[in-house]
Formats: structure tokens, C-alpha cells, sequence
């Protein structure tokens, strides 16, 4: 019997080493491909109603990621703008419903053109106007293709 419990501690210790490093595997990469990321979720996060941050972004590919739910603004503007780069757009809360047999949930995104060409290494200025709704929260990152 004692030799049988071991045995599971064992395997049970294995697979928590295991998952940890996938884990922090995942972790790494996801820390790389993100340039920028900010949440907002209050009217403090904006001046005047409006969100905006410089920073440096190198050449290259990337797109924008969202972390919306119902709550997150209806329509997210955003514009970047540096020296060879001006960006500009509109973005619209989709809620799609899924059925479960006893209830409806929504999974919620934001629909756009979210891809972005930046041709040289640069400082750019990210603008993003929520219209109004400072309270309703809403992540975005920028990531890299």
C-alpha cells in the first residue's frame, strides 16, 4: 500500500513540474510578442475622456488584442501615430450567444481592421476614445505578427 501511494505522489509531483514549465514556457512568449498593453476600466485612466501613451515600437508586423466582455465600450476608437505611420480606426462590441441547454451566454470581441504595418523603428502615440464609457473594461495589447 505504502509503495502504491508513492507512486501517485510521484506522478503527481512529475506532472506539476511538468505543467509549470509549459506554463512558464507560454509565459516567455507571450511577454515577447506584446509591445503594448494597457486595461482600462476607469475614468482615471483617461484625461479629457481619452486614453493616450507614447512608446517605441520597432519595424514590423502587428495587430491589436482585445479582453472585452458586455460591460466594454460599444464602439473603441483607436489611432497610432508617429513619424511614417498614422492609423486610424473604428472598432464595434460584437456579443455572439451561445446556447447551453439551460441558459444563453455571450463571448464578446471587437470587429475592425486590426492589423498594422510599421515601417521603420519609431516613437509612436497611441489614442484610444472609449466615447464615453470610462467605466466599462476593456484591455487592449498590441502584438506582434
Amino acid at each position: 500500500m505504502k509503495k502504491k501511494f508513492g507512486g501517485y505522489i510521484t506522478i503527481a509531483i512529475g506532472i506539476a513540474i511538468a505543467i509549470g514549465l509549459f506554463g512558464f514556457q507560454n509565459e516567455e512568449n507571450e511577454d515577447k510578442s506584446s509591445i503594448f498593453h494597457v486595461t482600462l476600466a476607469n475614468p482615471e485612466n483617461y484625461k479629457n475622456g481619452i486614453f493616450t501613451k507614447s512608446f517605441e515600437i520597432e519595424e514590423g508586423t502587428y495587430a491589436y488584442r482585445f479582453v472585452p466582455n458586455g460591460d466594454s465600450p460599444q464602439i473603441l476608437t483607436i489611432s497610432l501615430s508617429g513619424q511614417s505611420i498614422r492609423y486610424f480606426e473604428n472598432f464595434t462590441l460584437k456579443g455572439t450567444p451561445h446556447e447551453n441547454g439551460f441558459s444563453t451566454y455571450y463571448t464578446w470581441e471587437y470587429s475592425g481592421n486590426n492589423g498594422i504595418v510599421i515601417p521603420q523603428k519609431e516613437e509612436v502615440k497611441i489614442t484610444i476614445n472609449p466615447h464615453g464609457n470610462l467605466l466599462g473594461p476593456v484591455s487592449v495589447e498590441i502584438i506582434k505578427q
